[in-house]
């Protein structure tokens, strides 16, 4: 991976932020030395949350971010907000609002949360449960899973609190472009780049 992000910044010209599969601080290395502006940490944090506070002590809290796939699932009657890990197949007990805080205790300057049960849908992103989130920390949340729409990231945006949206699937199969949607959230007072 070290050699396809050193191909990918000889390229490119802005911030890249890399995850997937990164289990030590030695693969976090690797990947900054390689010109990763951060790295991104999931399962591997769930399961040794130390990581977090090495890569944090090493690169940063700027250069640390966690990754966190979250579900609604019900249990006994009742539906809670569960951290799940290996690409969000394998559900961990976890609560999200427990694990976001602790990660950033442990040094985490970013979370990128992407709500499995909204990813892919294009029916909006989870607001009431990205709000919780950014209310309950004090660093940066991207919201990840469900945008379908500009509308939808004006929402996240505002309603959801969120500091950013991601957006795949409406920019993969051309439904809006990247201007577009800019122009949509300069209109409607957000404050974006248009070029």
């Amino acid at each position: 991976m070290a050699d396809l992000v050193a191909d990918v910044m000889d390229h490119v010209f802005m911030p890249l932020t890399v995850g997937g599969g990164i289990r030590t601080l030695e693969d976090a290395t690797r990947l900054i030395q390689a010109g990763a502006e951060k790295v991104s940490l999931n399962s591997a944090a769930v399961q040794n949350p130390n990581l977090i506070a090495e890569v944090a002590r090493k690169f940063g809290r700027c250069a640390t971010v966690l990754g966190l796939d979250a579900n609604r699932v019900k249990k006994d009657g009742k539906e809670i907000w569960e951290v799940f890990i290996n690409g969000g197949r394998v559900g961990t007990g976890i609560r999200v609002m427990d694990w976001v805080k602790q990660a950033q205790d442990l040094g985490v300057g970013e979370i990128v949360l992407n709500v499995m049960n909204a990813d892919g849908t294009t029916s909006g992103y989870d607001l009431e449960m990205t709000a919780a989130v950014s209310e309950s920390v004090s660093i940066p949340v991207v919201a990840s899973g469900g945008a379908g729409s500009p509308q939808h990231i004006l929402d996240v945006l505002t309603a959801g609190q969120a500091d950013a949206a991601l957006a795949a699937s409406i920019f993969h199969f051309n439904a809006y472009s990247i201007l577009q949607v800019k122009q949509f959230l300069n209109e409607h007072h957000v404050p974006v780049r248009l070029v």
